[in-house]
C-alpha cells in the first residue's frame, strides 16, 4: 500500500526513481509523484494515474538531480487526483514529504496549524505532517530539519514510512518509520531507499530495514540512525539481500499473476524442502525449535490473519485440531484487537501475513504480547515487521508475489501450517506412523501432481469463456475445501469484480439456496474425501434448481462428471493435502474470467499488496 523510492549519491536520481516506481506498482496505488533538488530548490511534478502517465509527463522537463524521492499513492485521505497526490510541500515551501501510513490525529494538527495562520492546498494529512515539521523548524531557535521532523512526529499519532527533503539543507535526506515499511540499501557512496526491497535489488545487496521509531539521517557520505523520541545513535544491523532480479520479471507470462501459478510447484517444494529429513521424514522447523517446549505445553493457539491468510488459517485449524488434538481458534486481526480477546500467557498466538506488514496483524500481535503470549510468525517476507516482532517463526520462502491477488503465498501457507500440525501430532503422539507417513509422502509428490492440473490450463480458460460475464457466482465446499471455496470465491472478486461469496456447503440451506437460478454459477469444491457423499447431496439440491454447476472433482470421478455443467479435474491425493492441488483451477479460472473481462489482473482497482492501514 503505497510506494516510497529515494536516492542520494552521484548518478542522476530519475532512472532509479521512475524505475524503482515501476517496481512497486504491485503494492497498489492511484497517483505517482516526484521530486528532485535542483540548483533551483525542490522540483516536484505530480499526476493522478500509472506512473507510465507520471514519466510521459515528465518527458520533456529538466529532470537532473542527485537527490531525489518518488511516491505511489493509495488514497486515504482526499479523493485520488494531482494535487492529493504525494510529494506534498509545506506552506512556505521548505520541506517537501513522501508519506505512507495515517496520520490519526491530522485533524486536530490542521485546525492548530490554521490557527497558527497555516493554509492548505489539498485535503490529505501528510500535508498537514509537512506543515507541521516546517512549523517546528520556523518557530524554534537552532532547529535543524532532523529536529523539526521528530519533534513533529512527538506530537503524531498513527502510522509513518515517510521521507522528507528540506530546501534549506539540501545536501540530505531524512527518513522515519513507525508501522510502515522503510529499507535503506547502502552502496558506494550512494543510498536507496524504498518501501521494500525490490527497487534496489540491481543496485546494491546490504540494506537496513528501519525498526519502529527510527529516523535516518542520509547524506552521499553518510548515513546515521537514530531514535525519533530522544535523539540517540543507533548502530544499523546490515542485512544481505537474497532476491534476484529474474523474480522481479515476469519471463514471459502475460502477467506476474500467472505466473506466480505457474510457479507453485517449485515454490510448495521450497517451503517443505529442507524441513523434512529426506531418510527419517521427520519435520523439523528450525525457527521454532527454541519455542518448541513451549508450544506443546500449550493449551491453545490462536491463529490471526487477514484475506487470502486468513483462508489458510482454516486449514490450519482443520490440521492441527484433527491431528495434533489442540484447540484452535482463527480470528480476523482486523476484529481481534477491538473487542477485548480473552489472551492468557499458556496460549500460542500464530500469525499469518504474506508481506510480514499487514497492519492489523501486526497490532494484534503487539497486544497478544503484552499479554504475555508466545506470539509466532508465518510470514513471506524476510525482515518484515512480523519477522522481527514475534518471538519465533517460519518463511514461508515464496518468493516474490508481484500480482496483488495471493496465489503462491496461499499454497505455500497452507504447507507449512500442514507441517506444523504433523511435527505437533508427532509429539504429541496423536497421530500413528502408518497416517504420518502417507501425508508424508503425498505432500512430496504435490508438486508433480500441480504440474499436472497447470497443463490442462487452456480446459479451464475455455469454461471461465463461458461464464466471464456472470453477475454472481457461488462457491461450496467442506472440511478441508471449505477455506478453499472461500479463497476460490476471494480470487474471482477481487481481479474480475464479479460478486461471489463462498459457503460451507451445510450451510447452503440457510439461505444462500434462495439465489439459485439458471444464471448463477456454483462452483463446488467436491475431491472425494469423508465428506463426498454430502456434497453430492448439495450438488443435487443445486441441479435440482437450474444451477450452473461447476465442479472441482478427483479425476475418474465419471458419476460427478455426469452430474455437472462443467469440471476442473485434480490428482487422487490425500485429503489433508487435497486444499493445495484444489485451489489451482479456481485461481487458474479467476485469472482468465479477468483476463476475458479486460480487467487489470496484476493491480486490481481499489486493492493494494501489502496492507499498512488499519
Amino acid at each position: 500500500m503505497c510506494g516510497i523510492v529515494g536516492y542520494i549519491g552521484p548518478k542522476n536520481a530519475w532512472p532509479f526513481l521512475i524505475k524503482g516506481l515501476k517496481r512497486l506498482e504491485y503494492r497498489g496505488y492511484d497517483s505517482a509523484g516526484i521530486a528532485l533538488f535542483q540548483n533551483n530548490g525542490i522540483q516536484v511534478q505530480k499526476k493522478k494515474g500509472k506512473v507510465s502517465e507520471l514519466e510521459n509527463f515528465c518527458c520533456d522537463l529538466n529532470l537532473s538531480g542527485q537527490i531525489g524521492m518518488a511516491h505511489t499513492r493509495w488514497a486515504t485521505h482526499g479523493e485520488p487526483n494531482d494535487v492529493n497526490a504525494h510529494p506534498h510541500v509545506s506552506m512556505k515551501g521548505i520541506f517537501t514529504i513522501i508519506h505512507n501510513g495515517i496520520i490519526e490525529n491530522y485533524e486536530k494538527l490542521r485546525k492548530d496549524l490554521a490557527n497558527k495562520g497555516y493554509t492548505f492546498y489539498g485535503e490529505t494529512d501528510t500535508e498537514v505532517l509537512a506543515n507541521l515539521i516546517e512549523y517546528m523548524y520556523s518557530e524554534g531557535a537552532h532547529v535543524t530539519a532532523e529536529l523539526a521532523v521528530r519533534m513533529a512526529l512527538s506530537r503524531v499519532v498513527g502510522a509513518y514510512g515517510l521521507v522528507v527533503m528540506c530546501k534549506e539543507e539540501p545536501d540530505k535526506l531524512i527518513a522515519a518509520r513507525k508501522s510502515s515499511p522503510l529499507a535503506i540499501g547502502i552502496g558506494e557512496g550512494e543510498y536507496y531507499l524504498a518501501s521494500d526491497a525490490t527497487p534496489m535489488i540491481e543496485y546494491t545487496k546490504n540494506v537496513v530495514y528501519l525498526d519502529d521509531h527510527n529516523v535516518a539521517i542520509i547524506s552521499k557520505n553518510s548515513f546515521i540512525l537514530k531514535s525519533v523520541d530522544n535523539g540517540d545513535e543507533l548502530t544499523p544491523e546490515i542485512q544481505k539481500l537474497e532476491l534476484s532480479v529474474g523474480e522481479l520479471e515476469k519471463n514471459g507470462y502475460e502477467h506476474f499473476m500467472l505466473k506466480e501459478i505457474f510457479e507453485q510447484p517449485r515454490t510448495i517444494s521450497d517451503s517443505f524442502k529442507g524441513r523434512i529429513d529426506p531418510e527419517t521424514k521427520e519435520v523439523f522447523l528450525g525457527g521454532l525449535s527454541e519455542v518448541m517446549p513451549r508450544i506443546l505445553e500449550a493449551k491453545r493457539i490462536i491463529i490471526i490473519a487477514c484475506g487470502t491468510s486468513w483462508h489458510a488459517a482454516l486449514i490450519g485449524e482443520y490440521l492441527i485440531e484433527e491431528y495434533a488434538q489442540v484447540p484452535v481458534e482463527v480470528e480476523y486481526a482486523s476484529e481481534y484487537r477491538y473487542r477485548k480477546p480473552i489472551i492468557r500467557e499458556d496460549d500460542i498466538v500464530l500469525a499469518i501475513s504474506q508481506s510480514g506488514e499487514t497492519a492489523d496483524t501486526l497490532a494484534a500481535i503487539r497486544l497478544a504480547k503484552e499479554k504475555g503470549a508466545l506470539v509466532l510468525g508465518i510470514c513471506n517476507v524476510v525482515g518484515s515487521s512480523i519477522a522481527r516482532e514475534t518471538h519465533a517463526g517460519i518463511y514461508t520462502h515464496a518468493g516474490v508475489e508481484i500480482g496483488v491477488a495471493s496465489t503462491k503465498a496461499f499454497t505455500a501457507q497452507v504447507t507449512v501450517l500442514t507441517l506444523i500440525a504433523l511435527r505437533l501430532a508427532r509429539r504429541h503422539k496423536t497421530i500413528s506412523d502408518e497416517r504420518y507417513f502417507s501425508i508424508i509422502e503425498d505432500l512430496f509428490n504435490i508438486p508433480e501432481k500441480i504440474e499436472s492440473i497447470l497443463i490442462g490450463h487452456p480446459r479451464i480458460k475455455e469454461t471461465a469463456n463461458k461464464y466471464k460475464d456472470s453477475i454472481n457466482a457461488l462457491y461450496l465446499g467442506r472440511g478441508y475445501l471449505f477455506p478453499v471455496a472461500l479463497e476460490g470465491a476471494l480470487k474471482l472478486k477481487e481481479i474480475s469484480y464479479i460478486h461471489a461469496e463462498g459457503y460451507a456447503a451445510g450451510e447452503m440451506k440457510h439461505g444462500p439456496i434462495a439465489l439459485i437460478d439458471s444464471n448463477l454459477p456454483v462452483v463446488v469444491v467436491a475431491a472425494k474425501d469423508r465428506y463426498y457423499e454430502k456434497i453430492v447431496s448439495n450438488i443435487q439440491e443445486v441441479k435440482a434448481r437450474k444451477g450452473n454447476i461447476i465442479a472441482v472433482i478427483t479425476e475418474g470421478d465419471n458419476a460427478l462428471r455426469a452430474m455437472v455443467n462443467d469440471i476442473f479435474e485434480i490428482p487422487k491425493s490425500d485429503p489433508v493435502v487435497s486444499p493445495l492441488l484444489a485451489v489451482i483451477p479456481l485461481q487458474l479460472f479467476a485469472y482468465y474470467i479477468a483476463v476475458l473481462r479486460g480487467c487489470d489482473v496484476d493491480q486490481p482497482r481499489n486493492l493494494a499488496k501489502s496492507v499498512t492501514v488499519e
